[in-house]
């Protein structure tokens, strides 16, 4: 007996539609581009159960002709190509007839179709026809697909989550609705509607109706050509970026494709005009000769191979960087502002309130480092600063949201050494033994723990402090701090000691979710496309575990009344955008994992930035809160804070260390 043999047309079917169906949304997408080169004008798709159980895509096509239905459930049957020469050549979507065949193998599939006079009904299971008979259609087609994978149970174990399905078959048709926004699409889920456009032909229109309105207002029209290819579509302006590549659509003769190199273009005709790691929403839209690509080369045609790509991208890039010349970048402070904010000094730059810390200023909110637990061993014969004025009561505060007060803490005498006598006094020792014993973290304007002494903890001290005795000399630059201590000269970068500072204060606020929320007189109202909302509905409980409590407004909104307290004052809406980016762009981030990226945003966002100078007591408090830290020596983002030249290194750059000089009278010993 032969060992090599035909497979079964079914078996062949089912090993085709391995490639060519791998998840509800691979249907959706292969019956939609049927209706497409069907010539349709109104195309809506109904899916239930994420398409496992249930999925419909209704068209007003051409319709298929009675002799040919049975035809278009066999494997490689088409009526896209009819030579070798039109393989070269391809304008429509589908030309392999492997579709229809492959769905057929793997599920129950009932296809009613008409071209305007009697219609036909199939009815198509396992791969196998049980029904063919006339049927009463308007003209276009009807193909309904059930209990998909149902005679392959081994495929559902592949299948992601019931939500992440529903995301992918709405992302497909998002990017088939902006591909042709001259056909009017409808998706339909478990009888709610998730998307809708008008088939108008205007493409601004369906980016408003699938990213937001606000997000279509931020966006720009491009156009470019040159011989061989023609460019057109939007661009966001570099205000409005996403944390991920996937709101790219490039679409090529109206197919949308997968291509890095054209991506990498996309993005580079921006230039330096995009933050690190952030990304634009584009749709782009690329005409070209058939001849120049070639599409016959992936089992489900989102990769292609183009002809000239490297001319494509500089095309590409130009033309956007042309574009975006034209356009005042510089965002509107107006509509940027909140509806309702409290009005403050144009002298208060630092939000952390370093400035309660000085005697130039006077805080308006309490202060988050404060000025008077300088330690007086770091800064020997400096006197105290003249208390700041004493803040705004709650009758003079203007009205906003509520800051983030810090419990009042015990006042301690200062104590002024004149001399280096003086360091053996009680009281100095006192503080030394308090301050070798501070090992826990105290975060910002926090109560220390307290001891039968105000000034002894309770510990042993230790015989070498864990971080040196910073004494204050100067700024350079208005970015690095100069420093010394009983072992050499430290440089410490005032960014990065503020990020450190901060992260370990907001990593105990977030941890600490509480009850205290700012009402908003004006909720935020935030826009995403049906992908997205889908995708955060399985993550609200990781958004409200840091006070984040977003709820439905509309089929693609989100609304937010309140959020935690600490936020930065102005940007509430930047950083609820940037936690829900973090949620989308990786999924599976546990609530641990977020509360960390969450401290190190707002440490980054409210630390010092350069180029800011600081007076001296600004410097010396952030240096004595620096001590404080867990840990002092890198940012939470692992750079570090600071670098210490010892006395010999710097003996060394003053060549102070030599080799001893010996006359030759001493060689003979």
């Amino acid at each position: 007996m032969a060992k090599i043999h035909e497979l079964a047309s079914v078996l062949a079917d089912q090993i085709a539609a391995g490639e060519v169906v791998e998840r509800p949304a691979s249907v959706v997408k292969e019956l939609v581009e049927n209706a497409i080169d069907a010539h349709s004008t109104q195309i809506d798709i109904t899916v239930e159960e994420s398409g496992l159980k249930r999925i419909s895509v209704v068209d007003d096509g051409d319709g298929i002709p009675d002799e040919d239905t049975e035809m278009a459930f066999k494997r490689h049957a088409t009526s896209k190509i009819t030579d070798r020469k039109d393989l070269f050549k391809i304008k429509s979507l589908g030309f392999r007839g492997e579709a229809l065949p492959s769905i057929a193998s793997v599920a129950d599939v009932t296809l009613t179709t008409s071209t305007g006079t009697v219609g036909t009904l199939i009815h198509n299971v396992g791969g196998h026809i049980v029904t063919h008979t006339p049927a009463v259609s308007r003209k276009g087609t009807d193909v309904t697909v059930k209990d998909l994978f149902g005679n392959v149970p081994a495929r559902l174990k592949y299948l992601k989550s019931p939500t992440t399905e529903l995301s992918k078959i709405t992302d497909i048709v998002n990017r088939i609705a902006l591909s042709y926004p001259n056909i009017a699409f409808s998706l339909v889920h478990n009888g709610r509607e998730l998307m809708r456009t008008s088939g108008r032909g205007d493409l601004q229109q369906v980016i408003a109706g699938i990213y937001g309105v606000q997000s279509a207002r931020k966006m720009v029209a491009i156009a470019g050509e040159n011989p061989d290819f023609k460019v057109s579509g939007y661009v966001s302006l570099p205000e409005l970026t996403r944390a991920s590549r996937q709101y790219i659509s490039i679409l090529l003769n109206g197919r949308y494709i997968h291509n890095f190199q054209l991506s990498k273009a996309l993005i580079a005709g921006y230039g330096s005009k995009l933050m690190v790691g952030r990304y634009p929403i584009a749709v782009l839209a690329i005409t070209m000769d058939p001849l120049l690509v070639d599409v016959n080369v992936h089992p489900t045609k989102q990769e292609v191979r183009i002809s000239q790509e490297p001319e494509l991208s500089q095309l590409i890039e130009k033309t956007i960087f042309d574009r975006l010349a034209q356009e005042n970048l510089i965002p509107d402070v107006f509509s940027e502002m909140p509806k309702k904010r409290a009005s403050a000094p144009a002298s208060d730059q630092l939000t952390m309130a370093l400035n309660d810390a000085s005697q130039k200023y006077t805080p308006t909110t309490p202060p988050l480092l404060a000025g008077n637990a300088v330690n007086p061993l770091h800064s020997p014969a400096v006197q105290p600063a003249t208390p700041a004025k004493t803040p705004a009561t709650d009758q003079d505060r203007p009205a906003g949201p509520a800051p983030l007060t810090a419990p009042s803490e015990t006042p301690v005498e200062p104590v002024m050494v004149q001399n280096r006598d003086e360091l053996r006094l009680p009281a100095v020792q006192a503080f030394d033994r308090k301050y070798r014993s501070e090992t826990g973290v105290f975060p910002l304007g926090a109560p220390r723990p307290q001891a039968t002494d105000p000034l002894v903890a309770p510990s042993a001290p230790t015989d070498q402090p864990r971080f040196p005795q910073l004494r204050y000399l100067g700024q350079v630059h208005g970015t690095y701090l100069l420093a010394e201590a009983d072992d050499g000269l430290y440089l410490i970068d005032q960014h990065a000691a503020q990020e450190r500072v901060n992260y370990e204060y907001y990593r105990q606020a977030i941890g600490e979710v509480s009850d205290d929320e700012q009402k908003l007189l004006v909720p935020i109202v935030l826009d995403y496309p049906t992908t997205d909302i889908l995708a955060l509905n399985d993550h609200l409980d990781t958004l409200a575990s840091v006070g984040v409590h977003l709820e439905a407004f509309g089929p693609n909104s989100l609304i937010v009344h309140e959020h935690p307290t600490w936020f930065k004052a102005g940007q509430e809406t930047d950083t609820i955008k940037e936690m829900v980016d973090w949620v989308l762009k990786d999924g599976k981030i546990s609530v641990a994992a977020f509360r960390e990226k969450t401290a190190i945003m707002m440490s980054c966002k409210r630390a010092i930035k350069a180029n800011h100078h600081l007076d001296d007591q600004q410097a010396r408090a952030l240096l004595v809160k620096l001590a404080t830290a867990e840990n002092p020596f890198n940012c939470p983002h692992g750079r570090p804070v600071l670098v210490h030249f010892t006395d010999q290194d710097l003996e060394k750059l003053f060549k102070r260390i030599q080799d001893p000089h010996k006359s030759g009278d001493d060689w003979d010993d």
